[in-house]
């Protein structure tokens, strides 16, 4: 799911994002990288990548269901849409807007 946000009063982004319970993984390329587990095991859990774009940040946000079950290959099973996303995006953006 595809979230645009203006960027906030705040200089720190990552503080931000780390409000509504993500941990900052780092970057890759232009973006930002954070994840939320859903449970205490480490998968399922929300994964955002996070980029400035003009005036705001492009939020995306996506469900990482298992790691690669498949040797040499990073991709994971991934949700981009349904309610759980939903329900997360809302609770995101009631925080940091």
């Amino acid at each position: 799911m595809r979230l645009l946000i203006k960027k906030p009063d705040t200089n720190n982004i990552i503080d931000l994002i780390r409000r509504c319970g993500y941990s900052y993984r780092g970057r890759q390329g232009e973006e930002m990288m954070f994840v939320r587990r859903v449970e205490i095991s480490e998968y399922p859990r929300f994964h955002i990548y996070l980029k400035e774009e003009g005036d705001g940040f492009i939020l995306n946000l996506h469900l990482d269901q298992k790691w690669a079950s498949y040797a040499g290959n990073r991709a994971h099973s991934g949700e981009h849409e349904g309610e759980l996303i939903e329900k997360e995006a809302e609770r995101v953006k009631e925080i940091i807007l």
